[in-house]
């Protein structure tokens, strides 16, 4: 006959069952009461002979193993500098229940990660019956080299020159536009305010006007004059409106 595993009360061999009485009398695992845990765990193993069943030679490993660690702590100590220094009897054991105790704790994660996909079916790829062929001449391949280049100069950003005239640096004084209104002030004394950029000849030019009519403004050496009715404004010089 055949060794069967022992399984009481889903106890899967014998660390699983020292875990159990651990826990159930509340000790820890570094400091296991070795002859009280074997106490029990002998009433374990006498329970399964009464219900005739074979025990795992595992089991009585296991009880051989905590009388040995129970008769080296009956031994006597001398208060020595070696026995101080010598090792736990139940140092190794306690190290097997605590490997033991996390691989039981990722049993559940790992079953579930075994059972992933086992349900899923993947369809092999298709061999292609037809090969699919291409024929293209040397014409073909220069149209396309050119088409591929008229698409990378679309992508170059325009140069400088493509600006001219819409953009620039052209430093023009407003100084200089004061000087030009004040001239044509000198030959008339009501100016419209349209005539001021008939002789402007860049955008920055006619930034320039407008910055001096503000100046000139505001130093009130000119007057602006305009209503809501009358759609010009007229720059009226103080001289010119006291004649």
């Amino acid at each position: 006959m055949e060794n069967i595993t022992f399984h009481l009360d889903s106890f899967d061999g014998p660390l699983d069952l020292l875990l159990h009485l651990i826990a159930k009398n509340k000790v820890s695992i570094y400091d296991i009461p070795i002859s009280q845990i074997l106490e029990q765990y002998l009433d374990v193993l006498n329970q399964a002979k009464s219900m005739n069943l074979e025990i795992a030679s595992e089991f009585i490993a296991m009880a051989s193993e905590l009388v040995l660690i129970k008769s080296k702590m009956l031994l006597p100590r001398h208060n020595t500098e070696e026995d101080e220094q010598a090792e736990d009897p139940r140092a190794k054991l306690a190290l097997m229940l605590l490997e033991y105790q996390k691989i039981k704790l990722a049993t559940p994660f790992l079953a579930k990660q075994a059972k992933f996909g086992e349900n899923m079916y993947i369809k092999p790829p298709e061999q292609l019956s037809y090969k699919m062929e291409y024929e293209h001449t040397t014409k073909d391949i220069i149209r396309a080299a050119r088409q591929l280049l008229r698409r990378a100069e679309r992508k170059i950003p325009p140069s400088i020159r493509a600006f001219s005239g819409i953009v620039g640096r052209e430093n023009v004084p407003i100084s200089a536009m004061i000087d030009r209104i004040l001239q044509l002030f000198s030959i008339k004394s009501h100016l419209s305010f349209n005539e001021l950029f008939d002789y402007t000849q860049s955008r920055s030019e006619v930034v320039a006007t407008f910055l001096a009519v503000l100046e000139l403004s505001k130093t009130h050496r000119v007057l602006i004059d305009g209503t809501q009715d009358n759609s010009y404004i007229t720059l009226v010089s103080p001289n010119g409106e006291e004649d």
